[in-house]
Order: structure tokens, then C-alpha cells, then sequence
């Protein structure tokens, strides 16, 4: 059951955003090797805001996507991409379809 997620969003420096949507657009093929992650979206939320939505069964599997290749390769270019570092936010998931 997904019961847990994260909800993160970034803000593009201007000129960065292309970059931030590809990048965000090329993550899908990390999250499909992640088995614990059990949904990952990417989405745009006006012209230099993104974000990031997805979930898990359990804390561990959300542990393991905050430590891997997504979040690391996000942390290492943020200082060129990003106004500000990301906002991470753990949830809980009440309901779903």
C-alpha cells in the first residue's frame, strides 16, 4: 500500500529552467530502478517552479530515494540550477485511487 511519500519542489534560476525540466525529465529512468519506489512524478508548476511527487509502502523505501542517485545527482547541481535548495517534505499518504 502507498502510505508514505515526499513532496519536493524547486525553483530554476532564470535560463536554467530547460535544464531543471530535462533534468527532471531523465530522472524517471532512476526511479524505475528503484523497486521501493512505488510511483514518481516530475511536474512543472509555473515557469521556474518543479517538483517532484512520489511514494512508498514504507520508511525505508523513502530513506533509500533520499539517498540515492536522484537526490544525490539534484544535490550536486543545485548550486548551478537552482535559486535554493530543494524542498523536501515527507507525507503521509490519507487516501488514494
Amino acid at each position: 500500500m502507498k502510505n508514505l511519500g515526499l513532496l519536493a519542489t524547486v525553483k530554476a534560476k532564470k535560463g536554467k529552467e530547460s535544464e531543471v525540466r530535462n533534468f527532471l525529465s531523465n530522472a524517471v529512468e532512476a526511479a524505475k530502478k528503484e523497486n521501493e519506489t512505488l510511483t514518481w512524478y516530475s511536474f512543472q508548476i509555473d515557469e521556474s517552479t518543479f517538483g517532484i511527487f512520489d511514494t512508498f509502502e514504507n520508511e525505508h523505501g523513502r530513506d533509500a530515494h533520499l539517498n540515492g542517485e536522484i537526490a544525490k545527482a539534484l544535490m550536486e547541481n543545485a548550486s548551478e540550477l537552482l535559486v535554493e535548495d530543494p524542498n523536501i517534505r515527507k507525507i503521509e499518504i490519507i487516501s488514494s485511487k
